[in-house]
């Protein structure tokens, strides 16, 4: 096995393109490192509904430059097999190690295979590159990012011309044109490429602007928001899109405002997680900030915090419903079906239609329907669509926007997004919505408790009667499955990005006049440390 293995990695070194990533082999094959090879030779990137994403390392198990230039080669060739070749291939990218490097060689290999190829002019937002798809007319567009992954990780997510991301069966279509590439260094590459001036990212910041209307507010000039862009690339932007809108510029937390491919001042670049906004909380308690945002680095997600409590996905997704319904914006309000039931309830005490999609933007943004075209989207995980209209994805910078016009709205009548958020659930009830997340290192321990649970679901949960649903029988089929009972609601699903399974708890709690709010929130988080506790034992886990 090990000569094979050496076999293996010698001819993938000889036909690496980069100097730098061939020697890295070699020093590997030369150190006889067997271990390590195993790991760079474990099979190719997965190629999914949002691209390739992996560590930064040489070998066909991380992103390097000739897995990009295998992957820009495969994508080329699906486009000319399609017959998506009109407008050319937009192309961008983030801050993160070897970035804009790997957006170089996507553009020498698109232009290669005869594309007409415009790269973004530096690293910009992921939601500048898919307004940009369709504001340049473009049939496909390629943003080299890893979002909120760890430092050591790169990515390659890619759009079509509709600007929303792939979904099957072109994801698989995309692979398997990849595999049918040559030699990486055999692909044909070509400098003869555009590079754009600032004029996109302009004008998507004034098509932002113009979609959200800031002029309907005209307190919004004495708001305070502190803000962060985790070390990414998002700053500039959001400070342009506040500055056009009519709003003080945010205060920035200075450690964290330019981009860094380390991420030095956070364990983890994802605003989701522990201590990932510290910072940040510091920062507008010492300005006596009304709001605080977090934008993750590729600044497609958002994260907002409230005198010092971080709200979670689900009340910021209702906060901008409830914000839009009572604006009139109507249409289609859509939620994955991983989110809370808050937003659905509230559109249809606006009689406008909601939508439930399957997990991931590349499904909420193909909700709605030409007679309530979608309107607003969002997921438990931090992202939103305010600005369906500009960017067919989550946009961190447009949301960022949003919550704050929001909070300008409420602090106008001396009310906080907290105040908000206790009138709708004096409307509505309390939705309380939390996970039981398992992170494991077989990963045979999630198909097993998945296999547990369709066996055998539980009957109740909370003393409730609970329905059962294998969502891997709905169309698109998903591996996971539902309980839904009387104001409690549980999904199951393993995680598409981590090693980990994950049920997505809510507990509906009504507030009583006598009771009130404070004893509503306490029932609310027993609730869930009993519904985690059941689905716990529920897995086997």
């Amino acid at each position: 096995m090990s000569e094979e293995l050496f076999a293996v990695a010698r001819a993938w070194a000889d036909d690496d393109p980069h100097d730098g990533d061939r020697a890295e082999i070699e020093a590997l094959i030369e150190a006889e490192n067997i271990e390590e090879l195993r790991r760079r030779f474990a099979g190719p990137l997965t190629f999914g509904t949002a691209g390739l994403r992996g560590p930064v390392r040489a070998g066909p198990a991380g992103m390097n430059a000739a897995v990009v230039t295998r992957a820009a080669a495969g994508i080329g060739r699906y486009l000319q097999e399609t017959g998506h070749t009109g407008g050319g291939v937009v192309i961008g990218y983030d801050a993160r190690r070897r970035s804009d490097e790997f957006a170089r060689i996507s553009a020498q290999v698109l232009t290669g295979a005869g594309f007409a190829v415009q790269v973004l002019p530096r690293a910009l937002p992921t939601p500048v590159l898919s307004f940009a798809v369709r504001h340049l007319g473009c049939a496909a567009g390629i943003m080299v990012t890893a979002s909120h992954n760890p430092p050591d990780d790169n990515g390659y997510k890619v759009y079509l011309g509709d600007g929303g991301q792939l979904v099957p069966p072109a994801d698989r279509e995309i692979e398997a044109a990849i595999a049918a590439v040559g030699p990486a260094r055999e692909v044909p590459l070509s400098d003869d490429w555009l590079t754009l001036q600032d004029d996109v990212e302009s004008d998507y910041v004034a098509a932002v602007v113009r979609n959200l209307e800031p002029a309907q507010m005209t307190e919004r000039g004495s708001l305070t928001v502190a803000y962060t862009a985790m070390h990414g690339v998002g700053a500039d932007t959001t400070r342009s899109v506040f500055a056009a809108a009519g709003l003080a510029e945010p205060v920035s937390v200075a450690e964290q405002d330019r981009p860094d491919p380390t991420f030095p001042t956070v364990a983890f670049p994802n605003p989701e997680e522990p201590g990932a906004t510290d910072l940040l909380k510091a920062l507008a308690e010492r300005v006596g900030a009304d709001v605080a945002i977090a934008e993750d680095p590729d600044a497609d997600r958002c994260a907002v915090v409230v005198e010092g409590r971080q709200l979670t996905g689900d009340e910021v997704g209702a906060l901008l419903a409830d914000w839009l319904l009572r604006r009139g914006v109507r249409g289609t309000y859509a939620s994955s079906l991983v989110s809370g039931s808050l937003m659905h309830v509230i559109a249809a005490a606006h009689g406008v239609p909601s939508a439930e999609t399957p997990t991931g933007f590349k499904w909420i943004m193909r909700a709605g329907s030409d007679d309530a075209p979608l309107v607003f989207g969002y997921e438990e995980a931090l992202g939103y669509s305010v600005t369906p209209s500009v960017a067919r994805d989550k946009d961190g910078i447009s949301a960022a926007l949003a919550v704050t016009l929001v909070a300008a709205e409420l602090k106008a009548t001396g009310r906080t997004l907290l105040d908000r958020l206790d009138e709708l659930a004096l409307e509505y009830g309390l939705f309380v919505t939390g996970q039981l997340a398992v992170r494991v290192e077989d990963l045979t321990l999630i198909s097993d408790a998945m296999a547990r649970l369709r066996a055998a679901p539980p009957a109740a949960l909370l003393g409730r009667p609970v329905e059962f649903a294998d969502l891997a029988l709905a169309d698109p089929p998903i591996d996971g499955v539902r309980l839904l009972g009387d104001g409690v609601r549980v999904i199951v699903r393993p995680s598409g990005t981590e090693p980990k399974l994950k049920a997505y708890l809510e507990t509906v709690v009504p507030v009583h006049e006598d009771a009130g709010l404070i004893a509503a929130r306490g029932r609310g988080e027993d609730e869930l440390d009993q519904l985690r506790a059941e689905m716990s034992a529920a897995l086997g886990l």
